[in-house]
């Protein structure tokens, strides 16, 4: 049995921001999908971004209202989500300060907590779609002698990421907790999505996400999501109703020797070849962390996505 719709009061979204790789495949998506879609974006260069990653048909399309919302400008956040019944919210590093590094968290943090408290004082929103990161679930002490793979339950430690100088965990652990503390305390409805390394046109090896890849590697907890896949689970958790909590989002795990080299190409496509015997030399790692609770949820979810043949070889 398919599940259940949400049914919003309006069929209009807001995304913030609209400016990056996910973001602007939202707007794409949702835009197909027969919604009205406010993209919100930080500034004058993002907007440009926007509209060459917009197909030219939707240009000028009533559907689409583009907004400049700096995530540490409240009132431009609350412009931007006016008359909108849900909000889908990608953190994008700001203009001036494009790193994670230690002062990151701080960044992030006030971010969120400034767009959630937009979305408690505009009262059309039903429902916010939270991105958050797997790098907030795997980095831990214990992540070596827990009894059960890693699930939404579990949670990065913020003294082991501040000790090992995991900037992308630390800032995307303390940024989600204060979101779910704020969405708590303001009776927002809240769910999120901690997606792995995000496969798509903008992965590199430079990706704040892949410091410490090699233990996660050891760990059997280095997943990856193609971004097509990760825009149909933001879509399904918004729009099926009996959503809650957290929702670990991956399609790809890379536990076998030849994963990882696949995963080397993409990352740099102009390195040279590991020989064969390497390749076929390793082990493969038990993989130790579920998203069962996603798929389930999506068995019956048509997004209508045409996927990037990203997937590994299992």
């Amino acid at each position: 049995m398919a599940p259940a719709s949400f049914l919003p009061l309006s069929n209009t979204v807001c995304v913030t921001d609209a400016s990056g790789s996910l973001g602007t495949s939202l707007v794409l998506r949702l835009l197909r999908r027969g919604y009205t879609v406010h993209a919100a974006v930080q500034g004058h260069g993002e907007f440009r971004e926007l509209k060459e990653g917009i197909a030219s048909k939707y240009i000028g399309d009533k559907r689409l209202k583009i907004f400049k919302s700096d995530p540490f400008d409240y009132q431009s956040i609350v412009d931007a989500l006016r008359c909108c019944s849900g909000l889908f919210y990608c953190f994008e590093p700001p203009p001036d300060h494009p790193t994670y590094d230690e002062h990151m968290t701080q960044v992030e943090v006030r971010a969120a907590h400034n767009v959630l408290e937009a979305c408690a004082q505009v009262d059309t929103i039903d429902k916010v779609v939270f991105t958050s990161s797997i790098t907030a679930v795997v980095w831990r002490d214990d992540r070596n002698s827990l009894p059960s793979d890693l699930d939404e339950k579990h949670w990065s430690e913020v003294n082991f990421c501040r000790k090992f100088k995991l900037w992308h965990a630390l800032s995307k652990t303390v940024a989600e907790k204060s979101a779910w503390a704020m969405a708590m305390d303001r009776g927002i409805s809240m769910v999120t999505v901690n997606a792995g390394l995000i496969v798509g046109p903008d992965l590199s090896i430079t990706n704040p996400y892949l410091k410490g890849a090699a233990e996660m590697y050891e760990d059997g907890v280095l997943v990856a999501v193609d971004l097509e896949f990760l825009v149909d689970a933001h879509i399904c958790v918004y729009e099926d109703i009996s959503t809650y909590g957290r929702y670990l989002c991956f399609n790809m795990a890379i536990h076998r020797p030849e994963n990882a080299m696949e995963l080397a190409k993409l990352l740099a496509p102009s390195a040279p070849p590991q020989p064969q015997c390497f390749q076929e030399g390793g082990k493969t790692i038990r993989q130790k962390i579920t998203n069962d609770k996603l798929n389930q949820l999506m068995v019956h979810f048509d997004g209508g996505a045409a996927r990037e043949n990203y997937c590994f070889a299992s």
